[in-house]
């Protein structure tokens, strides 16, 4: 067994799965619909840090997902356990200071799924700053397209009781992980191309999410809501 193998073994099965699964009692729904290898795309909402953790557990895979740079960066004791963890986890750091991050990330998931691995996207681009689920961005598409890989919808409920907006800390709360079939990105394509094919694919995925999730629609992108709600002082930015 590889030192990664067994260092992913001992956060799943030993530091962080149980632990966490207790604290959420964790529910799982639709597992039947994630392929155990393989290229795919997980298509989550997102209302919590919590999120990226869950999933991989749910759905028994690595899922790898894209991180802030600085969480690779820190020194001390406290640097490298948080190093630890997300090397671990399959976090991928991305500085988001660059202006190119946008294009790179996409570039980022297209070389997991070329691998045969699982990558997770939150089409809002950012957690929820409201509850509602907002405008998906089209880069879940262009991968999909682009790689033939499986594309996911999933749905994340609960996890922002778990770690409320604004706040560092987790609570116990009962959280629930929801995957649904696949989105049909071939046969969509069959009925559009190019700009119009992207953005039939990602709002195909956000109909899926919404239905798994629940959630309260919104036409527009989360990235505006949180900027107009943190002008007046509603939410932590």
């Amino acid at each position: 067994m590889s030192e990664g193998v067994f260092s992913r073994a001992v956060m799943r099965h030993v530091l962080i799965g149980p632990p966490l699964k207790l604290a959420t009692r964790l529910r799982v729904e639709g597992r039947e619909h994630v392929p155990p290898t393989g290229p795919l795309i997980v298509a989550s909402n997102h209302l919590s840090f919590v999120d990226s953790m869950v999933i991989p557990l749910a759905s028994r895979r690595q899922v790898h997902f894209l991180g802030k740079a600085e969480y690779f960066q820190g020194k001390g004791l406290r640097g490298s356990g948080v190093r630890w963890f997300h090397s671990t986890a399959g976090t991928i750091p991305v500085d988001r200071s660059d202006p190119r991050a946008a294009l790179r990330s996409l570039e980022l998931g297209e070389e997991v799924l070329r691998r045969g691995e699982a990558f997770g996207v939150y089409p809002e681009g950012t957690r929820s700053p409201d509850g509602r689920l907002h405008r998906g961005r089209t880069g879940v598409a262009r991968m999909a397209v682009n790689s033939g890989a499986m594309l996911l919808p999933c749905a994340v409920i609960g996890t922002d009781k778990v770690q409320p907006p604004g706040s560092n800390g987790l609570r116990p709360a009962k959280v629930t992980v929801r995957f649904g079939r696949p989105v049909d990105v071939e046969g969509l394509a069959r009925r559009y191309e190019k700009a119009a094919l992207l953005r039939a694919v990602t709002d195909a995925t956000m109909d899926a999410i919404a239905e798994l999730s629940g959630q309260e629609r919104s036409d527009r992108y989360a990235s505006d809501v949180k900027a107009e709600l943190a002008a007046r002082g509603s939410v932590t930015a």
